[in-house]
């Protein structure tokens, strides 16, 4: 039931309990009081008449008389208790009456002085009111019938319930308007909170009351404002925690005192390769036992790791940490990229160590030879040449580290220009024109007219040219290398072809690492340094550009560079 209607109810019940006791009082006291009234009343003229009756008299016609003026029953009792006189019967009517000398308050009144009433309230009760007085004749009785006291009081009864109804009625219409100027604040104060409740914390009371609802509406806006303010304040705290911890290349995954993931950031649904949304359950984390344990751990109210494991090949370093109201965080840190450092880290310096070891081993040995007595002039010669040859080719890979190590640092940067690329390939050719022709090697050059300048650091297009021609004539036992440009869609193609024993499919995916080598014992007797074509790489991306290798064992293999137009490499660069 609404506030109003129960103010409502409640109000008219006050009224209408207080109308009924009226009633109830105000009869019950105003029938004592006319009952004792009349008695009274009737009392004092019983002691008229037993003053004025007298034995002379006729004590019928002294009734009637006094009964007419009286309006009142008038009885004159004698000695005996014969009624010889009533107002109201005449004749036989009169001499038919009962003797009343028995009756107590006759009786009574016989006992008292002449003049004297006995108390009254005694002689109350049945259908009539009467008093009675003794009289030198005998006894004076005067009655009155209370039906006609009972049709006053039913008169004013009815007076007394239409005021009570007129009462009823103003104070429904009082009570009616109270309610609602009661209930229409507190109604308006219940929505605002309702509101409140689901989240709208714009809407404000917009009343203004005195009193208790006025200030219960000034806190509700107090409260409402600092709620608003929280929120915002939490919204963007939240906001900042979303964007930071998004932000993060380590996963992070946080999980319920219930088993649900409520926050997965991108770097953790990548590292463990999940599609859904949080929130949703543990049970769709990859089944990794490391990770299944780490995450008990934590909901159980213990800290673990960090631990290394291997999930969807990758390498991840797993923390798990509890939370204090239950649930738990896990962190996934990808070392996947440190790992593969630190392989490829091992493998530089075995591979160093593997390449210097030789012609160190070479150059100690002849030079503890030399060091002795008696070693012919022609071995000295030839062991100072074979010397010096291993010096040259530390010297070589000592320099081509330092190159590859400035490249890849970015100690290097390419300084373009447009270049001839006829010219600077024939320079390269010149310089390798005797060790071509000493193994009957023909070094050709062919320019598309189309693809003749490049945009190029004149010294790295001169350094590219001169490890991939000196490979060439390095495999190549007969026949020709071949130097071709070719104009292809946003640059130049510049390829450098050979006829010699080509490379094993497998071992072509893998030829421009460092120190990689498909035919490591052949390539240590001809001289390289297995760095070459690692420079070509760094070199060519340096500028933009991109370096394939295409090989048919026995055939051949072509290195085929694209180097972007000025246009395009000047914007890349």
């Amino acid at each position: 039931m609404r506030l109003s209607h129960r103010l409502l109810l409640y109000g008219l019940g006050i009224v209408g309990v207080l109308v009924f006791a009226v009633v109830l009082i105000f009869e019950r006291r105003l029938n004592e009081q006319v009952v004792e009234r009349t008695v009274d009343g009737l009392g004092r003229e019983a002691r008229l008449m037993a003053a004025q009756w007298r034995g002379a008299l006729a004590a019928d016609s002294l009734a009637n008389a006094a009964g007419a003026a009286l309006a009142h029953r008038v009885m004159l009792i004698d000695e005996r208790g014969t009624v010889v006189g009533d107002s109201e019967l005449d004749g036989d009517a009169l001499r038919a009456l009962e003797n009343y000398g028995d009756r107590p308050e006759v009786v009574l009144a016989r006992s008292m002085p002449v003049g004297s009433a006995p108390q009254v309230s005694d002689f109350t009760g049945g259908d009539e009111l009467f008093a009675v007085a003794r009289a030198s004749p005998g006894v004076v009785r005067i009655s009155v019938p209370t039906r006609s006291i009972d049709a006053a009081f039913d008169r004013t009864r009815t007076d007394i319930l239409l005021a009570g109804a007129i009462a009823l009625a103003l104070s429904a219409l009082v009570a009616g308007m109270f309610s609602r100027s009661v209930s229409r604040p507190i109604l308006e104060l219940r929505d605002v909170a309702r509101q409140m409740a689901d989240g709208d914390l714009s809407r404000r009371p917009t009343l203004s009351a005195p009193g208790e609802v006025g200030d219960l509406a000034t806190a509700l806006h107090r409260v409402a404002e600092q709620l608003g303010a929280r929120m915002t304040a939490l919204q963007t705290d939240r906001t900042l925690l979303a964007a930071i911890i998004g932000s993060l290349e380590e996963g992070v995954i946080a999980v319920d005192a219930s088993g649900r993931v409520v926050q997965a950031n991108e770097a953790a649904r990548r590292l463990l390769d999940i599609s859904a949304v949080p929130p949703f359950s543990v049970d769709l984390l990859p089944r990794e036992p490391m990770l299944r344990d780490a995450l008990s751990d934590a909901l159980g109210g213990a800290r673990s790791g960090p631990v290394e494991m291997a999930l969807n090949g990758r390498t991840l370093l797993l923390t798990a940490c509890p939370l204090d109201h239950g649930g738990g965080v896990l962190a996934l840190f990808d070392t996947t990229a440190t790992r593969r450092l630190e392989t490829v880290r091992r493998d530089f310096v075995a591979n160093v160590s593997h390449e210097l070891r030789t012609p160190l081993t070479v150059i100690a040995g002849f030079t503890e030879t030399l060091a002795e007595e008696g070693v012919p002039p022609e071995k000295r010669r030839l062991f100072g040449h074979m010397i010096l040859s291993n010096t040259t080719r530390m010297q070589r890979i000592v320099d081509d580290l330092l190159d590859l190590s400035r490249i890849e640092s970015g100690g290097w940067v390419p300084n373009p220009v447009i270049l001839d690329v006829q010219g600077v390939v024939t320079e390269s050719i010149a310089a390798l024109l005797p060790a071509a022709e000493a193994k009957g090697i023909a070094l050709v050059s062919q320019f598309d007219p189309a693809a003749r300048e490049l945009f190029v650091d004149r010294t790295a297009l001169r350094q590219i040219l001169s490890n991939l021609l000196e490979n060439a004539v390095r495999y190549t036992a007969r026949g020709a290398v071949t130097v071709t440009s070719s104009p292809t869609d946003g640059g130049i193609n510049l390829s450098v072809s050979d006829t010699g024993t080509g490379i094993p499919p497998e071992h072509l995916p893998r030829i421009f690492e460092r120190f990689y080598r498909a035919d490591s014992g052949r390539a240590r007797e001809t001289g390289g340094t297995g760095l070459g074509l690692a420079i070509v790489r760094h070199l060519v991306e340096a500028h933009g550009g991109k370096v394939e290798a295409r090989s048919i064992e026995g055939a051949g293999t072509t290195v085929t560079l694209f180097l972007p137009s000025p246009g395009i490499a000047g914007g890349g660069l």
